[in-house]
């Protein structure tokens, strides 16, 4: 039996590899590094920006994100003002960089009052983006926003809005440790709408505590008659000190011996059934786009190739072979240290990167067919040939082993994922982390 066969028979949901390494491999540099040298020899025309707002009204059960909940104001101005000082020493490292792409993500940016937020994007400008002229994202929560700010965002140049929903059905989401109304959530859609938004984007979980496949479907049938431009569908896992983590029987996770016995498999499958019957296409596992949906025009950007620059606590930032970030926490008493440390930062400090992981030319490999691989567009051999210089079956062999199982199929140049295989995403990402980034991880105590 091989390794691909052992993890196909345990859960189907061992891991969400949206981004690799893994931030549990991430450990302290044993020398802080000028973010002068991990730029210098960067390509810089096509950065994806990205700031990360650590706060939120309040922790959802299931989350398991860097952010502290009701933050006094004061701590958010200290915020606002480190950042800015992060803002002008990046600059100073970068030199001349232009920005392809830009998100605003957290914890939830409208959480920050209208002057705040405001204040935000004058400083990404600040340091050279210039959103009207990109694809901007942001996220937001059905509480925290309001017509005026929904202006002030698509004035900064956002032209996708992306919400957190989980669950139409109150008593759902409340057992989730989520208390939202939906009224609230339909009036907030509404008001994005409203605004003008180009690319909508609501989020829905599957597998909460006490979710049937009739409730479910309540709400996959709630969230089409709203027509958001796409949806993440995401399963739920429930992670250690999160709220639904520190609950009796938490640690059971589904793994039950027969895969197709786990409930969010069904509930996956009903889902993506119900989507594509409905005008959508499936462009991963969690991500799904209405067809014929045009996507903000701007420059030209790989996530498999080109770098990003994070701001603000929380955020991480990749070159091709360093990724770097502040340290992360889920516990409340960690997250905060960790947030009341870097408000006190000196610019000497915020000018370095003292905290992440170095990728070798294999991490670099296994990178780059992760994200392609569990994505629509495929692992293509000629990029893959083009940016190492090799063919992806000879560095990782294993690859030939999707084809005989039903998993992925090679169309010309592109291996892509076959229905099988999408479901089975969160076990072909780890399936493909290296031997080392798995002892990193597992050698990770969370916080």
């Amino acid at each position: 039996m091989t390794e691909l066969d052992r993890r196909l028979r345990g859960s189907p949901y061992q891991g969400y590899a949206y981004a690799y390494p893994h931030k549990t491999a991430y450990r302290p540099f044993a020398e802080p590094l000028p973010l002068s040298e991990v730029w210098r020899d960067e390509g810089r025309e096509a950065l994806f920006l990205y700031a990360h707002v650590p706060f939120c009204e309040f922790r959802c059960g299931f989350c398991n994100l860097f952010t502290q909940t009701n933050p006094q104001e004061s701590l958010v101005e200290r915020w606002l003002a480190t950042l800015a000082r992060q803002v002008e020493q990046t600059g100073q490292a970068l030199g001349p960089a232009s920005f392809a792409r830009l998100a605003v993500g957290g914890g939830t940016p409208t959480q920050l009052e209208l002057p705040q937020l405001a204040r935000l994007f004058e400083l990404l400008r600040s340091l050279g983006a210039r959103p009207e002229q990109v694809p901007v994202s942001c996220e937001m929560s059905p509480d925290t926003v309001d017509p005026d700010k929904l202006a002030l965002l698509r004035e900064a140049g956002v032209d996708r809005a992306s919400m957190g929903v989980q669950s139409f059905l109150e008593d759902e989401a409340r057992a989730a440790g989520r208390p939202q109304r939906t009224a609230r959530v339909e009036q907030a859609v509404e008001w994005i709408q409203a605004a003008g938004f180009p690319l909508v984007n609501l989020d829905l979980i599957y597998g909460l505590p006490g979710q049937t496949e009739e409730s479910w479907l309540f709400s996959l049938a709630r969230l089409v008659e709203l027509g958001p431009s796409e949806t993440f569908l995401y399963p739920l896992y429930v992670r250690p000190l999160t709220g639904l983590g520190k609950r009796d029987g938490a640690d059971q996770d589904y793994v039950l011996g027969d895969p197709e016995r786990d409930p969010r498999l069904r509930l996956y499958r009903l889902g993506r059934e119900f989507l594509l019957e409905r005008g959508y296409e499936q462009v991963s596992m969690r991500l799904f786009r209405q067809r014929g949906q045009d996507l903000p025009p701007g420059p030209a950007y790989s996530c498999q190739q080109d770098g990003m620059v994070g701001l603000g606590v929380g955020a991480r930032s990749y070159t091709r072979a360093l990724h770097y970030a502040s340290e992360y926490a889920v516990g409340a008493k960690g997250v905060r240290s960790i947030i009341a440390d870097w408000v006190e930062r000196s610019d000497a400090e915020l000018a370095r990167a003292d905290y992440g992981t170095r990728l070798d030319p294999e991490e670099q490999r296994r990178r780059f067919t992760i994200q392609s691989l569990l994505h629509s567009a495929g692992l293509d051999r000629v990029a893959y040939r083009a940016r190492f210089g090799s063919d992806p079956e000879q560095d990782l062999p294993e690859l030939t082993e999707l084809e005989p199982r039903g998993l992925a199929a090679w169309q010309g140049e592109v291996l892509r994922l076959t229905p099988a295989g999408f479901e089975r995403s969160d076990v072909l990402g780890p399936w493909l982390y290296s031997a080392a980034v798995n002892e990193q991880m597992a050698g990770y105590e969370l916080t």
